[in-house]
């Protein structure tokens, strides 16, 4: 059997954010084979200073690019703050300029509720994983709002219609990933 890593990133700092309980269900989800890890050094990257961006690196910066570089693909969830992203997770997205992400399948879940979906921070994230060249698998972006009465205390979203997209989001990546891997 293959196996699949996966990479999920949140972009939100906030115990208990929609954006985690996405994430941590679908890594409770994902079938066999496909292994997930659920990126957690958020919180510890340093600012993005080019000058800082040399040997030896900072372990937080050092962590996250051994991560990607051992993923087959990134899935992305983030809230919007004022219009855009939130300025940790583009700070994280500075990080992976030049040494990251570069030709890699990327998706994301834009798990808002508002009225507004979040358009301009997954726009803005558009943009910017263009800039990094990764691949966008189109069939791994998806809008679910995802309310949080769906979620319980164990930060897992309950709801069978989200748990069962958020399955679909996986199975999409998982199958980008074969066939690229069949074309090689």
């Amino acid at each position: 059997m293959d196996t699949y890593r996966l990479l999920l990133v949140g972009g939100s700092l906030r115990a208990g954010s929609v954006s985690s309980a996405v994430l941590d269900t679908m890594a409770a989800i994902a079938p066999p084979g496909v292994v997930t890890t659920v990126y957690a050094g958020l919180r510890t990257l340093p600012w993005f200073d080019p000058d800082d961006d040399r040997l030896p690196l900072h372990p937080a910066v050092a962590d996250l690019r051994d991560r990607l570089h051992n993923s087959d693909a990134v899935l992305f969830s983030t809230p919007e703050y004022a219009g855009a992203l939130p300025g940790a997770f583009k700070n994280l997205l500075d990080w992976t300029v030049g040494d990251g992400m570069y030709e890699m399948p990327v998706g994301w879940v834009n798990a808002s509720s508002s009225h507004a979906g979040a358009q301009f921070a997954y726009d803005s994230l558009r943009r910017i994983l263009g800039y990094l060249n990764t691949e966008i698998v189109e069939t791994a972006c998806v809008q679910l709002p995802v309310p949080r009465t769906s979620y319980g205390p164990d930060g897992l979203i309950t709801d069978p219609q989200i748990r069962a997209r958020l399955a679909e989001v996986l199975a999409a990546l998982v199958v980008h990933i074969a066939l690229v891997r069949r074309r090689d």
